[in-house]
């Protein structure tokens, strides 16, 4: 009698069973069966209706879709070839994201001007399945950081055609972009700066605290731990606390209120995105130096390295890669906590989020809150792939 293992070792490899893609499959088959393709709105805060996707194509695209979607769902939950998975899941994808195009184009009525057609949680769930199996095959594939830097920027050319191609021009999104699209460029810039110039000011102020502790083990606990205390408090809380003392500081010192210091605006989110940067690359940092071998050190000090020699030569160059990923970390972090400065009129995106949730206005939360996430994405992977790269072994010898 066949034992479980002879039995599974006995059946094709390419009908067995992968528990991730099983699930992944089952979100695919239960979005077609219980989630509306599309939501069809009279105006922009009314009520939707919901269409499936049977009704909100024409036949022969609907039943491109859902066959797609099933191929899919099947190379998923089976463990199949990793290349043609992928490019069934691409392609899939791709239908995806034309289909929801010609729906909006097919649901929205003629000389309509407000109607809004938006993606329903069958398209959601669809997209998130896809890109979570698309994902873990690039993950199986393990390739190499330049071979996905090139992927995200395929990724990216296909986004700037659907957007620009005017494909998509009769979502409920697009209709809010190109209502808000000043307003929508400007406050994409702010919220790039924030993110961005708080970052390079937290890396200038925790770097050398960083060293410092590195070199003065009797200082870390007591300023990790005050960094750590910044941390605990809610992000709204720290916003809001700083409102009350840079509004007496604009108001008392001459020519602060020409730099943009005020109770209200950039300078409170800006400085509460760099408090909340301190305390991961501190830590980034010190780790990174911990992690140099002694030997390495003592190798360098052997050929004559001076101490700031050894810290900028052999030291730093070797917790690069640490390092690299606190500010991965920060970067990605400081991009979601960014939105927040719309509370305290600092602009970013966070002003269409907090602006959709008073109005009601799911499209013009998606305005502020999808391009965040898209941000955060990409800023992932090209610090991913840079962390990658950088880990190349530093020869003290050659950098004398």
């Amino acid at each position: 009698m066949q034992s479980p293992a002879d039995h599974a070792a006995a059946f094709p490899a390419r009908f067995r069973i992968d528990r991730l893609g099983l699930v992944i499959a089952l979100i695919v088959v239960l979005a077609l069966t219980l989630q509306p393709f599309a939501l069809v709105r009279p105006n922009r805060i009314a009520a939707a209706e919901p269409v499936f996707v049977a009704s909100a194509l024409a036949f022969w695209q609907s039943l491109v879709v859902i066959g797609l979607a099933l191929a899919s769902a099947l190379m998923m939950a089976l463990r199949t070839a990793l290349l043609s998975r992928l490019a069934i899941l691409c392609l899939t994808l791709l239908a995806l994201a034309v289909a929801i195009g010609a729906s909006a184009n097919y649901l929205t009525p003629a000389e309509s001007n407000y109607t809004r057609v938006s993606p329903g949680g069958c398209f959601w769930l669809l997209f998130l399945a896809l890109a979570l199996a698309i994902g873990d095959t690039f993950v199986r594939l393990q390739l190499k950081p330049i071979t996905r830097l090139a992927v995200l920027a395929l990724f990216l050319i296909a986004l700037a055609i659907f957007l620009y191609s005017g494909m998509w021009n009769e979502l409920s999104l697009l209709k809010e972009y190109a209502s808000h699209r000043g307003p929508f460029l400007n406050a994409l810039g702010t919220h790039a700066l924030l993110a961005g110039g708080s970052l390079i000011a937290a890396f200038i102020i925790a770097m050398p605290i960083g060293v410092l502790i590195h070199r003065v083990k009797g200082l870390r606990d007591a300023v990790l731990s005050v960094f750590n205390v910044i941390q605990t408090i809610p992000s709204m809380a720290l916003f809001g606390m700083l409102i009350a003392p840079l509004a007496w500081v604009a108001a008392n010192f001459p020519g602060a209120a020409a730099l943009g210091i005020a109770g209200i605006g950039p300078a409170p989110a800006f400085i509460a995105l760099v408090a909340y940067a301190l305390l991961p690359l501190a830590l980034a940092s010190v780790t990174g130096l911990d992690s140099v071998p002694a030997t390495v050190i003592d190798a360098a000090k052997g050929v004559g390295m001076t101490r700031l020699q050894r810290l900028f030569s052999v030291e730093l160059p070797l917790a690069f890669p640490i390092i690299l990923t606190g500010i991965r970390v920060v970067l990605v972090q400081n991009i979601g906590l960014a939105v927040i400065a719309g509370l305290v009129g600092g602009g970013g995106l966070g002003i269409f989020v907090f602006q959709g949730i008073s109005q009601t206005a799911t499209d013009l939360v998606l305005l502020g809150a999808l391009p965040t996430v898209a941000m955060a994405f990409v800023a992932a992977i090209l610090l991913d792939a840079l962390i990658e790269i950088s880990r190349v072994p530093i020869n003290p010898e050659r950098t004398s």
